[in-house]
């Protein structure tokens, strides 16, 4: 059983402990679960829109360019021939989807490992719930100091939506912040350090423990 201190955005211990799910911190992490998930999650970013034109699309003088024999080169019908400069490309990119689909069940066993395994690497803080009065960067940056991520690439989880939160950490590219209902393996594994609020953790096991 892991059983992991509350802290306070100071940085400080309450004095309050809180014990994670055995089955969802403590399990054996099944690493193809999460390659699959993290596969899934980087593919479904993908938009598709790559294109080149092809030889039928390129716009271009339909007369043959050069007669058929006589030239001691080989034989040339078209300025839209891909061998030509501003020709069409051969098999070249064309809009397509790829978003791939993972069942749920190991969607949800991919979180849990890659929670498991940063519960082993001793990469999780739980901190009590706090708020921000107004979107301020600087304010945002003082809790992560106060806890020794200022550093470290971290991942915030709140209990539920906290626009301040979310609007003062916006500007840094080392600290993201998400709810609990957000949280995929790519941003767990991704992050150096995961921060949960005292909230979030409970809501967090319920939604990875359905049946």
């Amino acid at each position: 059983m892991i059983e992991l201190a509350v802290l306070n955005n100071k940085g400080k211990e309450t004095g309050r402990k809180i014990k994670l799910d055995q089955s969802v911190f403590e399990i054996e992490p099944n690493d193809h679960a999460i390659y699959l998930d993290v596969k899934q999650h980087l593919a479904n970013k993908r938009q598709g829109n790559h294109k080149s034109k092809e030889r039928a699309e390129i716009v271009g003088s339909t007369r043959k360019i050069k007669k058929q024999k006589g030239t001691g080169t080989a034989r040339a019908g078209s300025i839209k021939n891909p061998i030509f400069r501003g020709g069409g490309r051969i098999f070249g990119p064309s809009p397509r989807d790829y978003n791939q689909k993972v069942n749920k069940k190991v969607k949800r066993l991919a979180r849990k490992s890659a929670l498991s395994i940063k519960a082993k690497e001793k990469s999780i803080l739980i901190i009590e719930d706090f708020k921000i009065d107004t979107p301020k960067t600087s304010s945002y940056i003082k809790v992560l100091e106060a806890l020794g991520l200022s550093d470290k690439k971290s991942l915030v989880v709140l209990g539920e939506s906290n626009n301040n939160v979310y609007l003062s950490s916006r500007n840094l590219g080392y600290s993201k912040v998400i709810t609990n209902s957000e949280l995929n393996t790519y941003q767990i594994t991704n992050a150096s350090s995961l921060v949960f609020l005292e909230s979030a953790v409970s809501e967090i096991e319920s939604i990875l423990n359905k049946v």
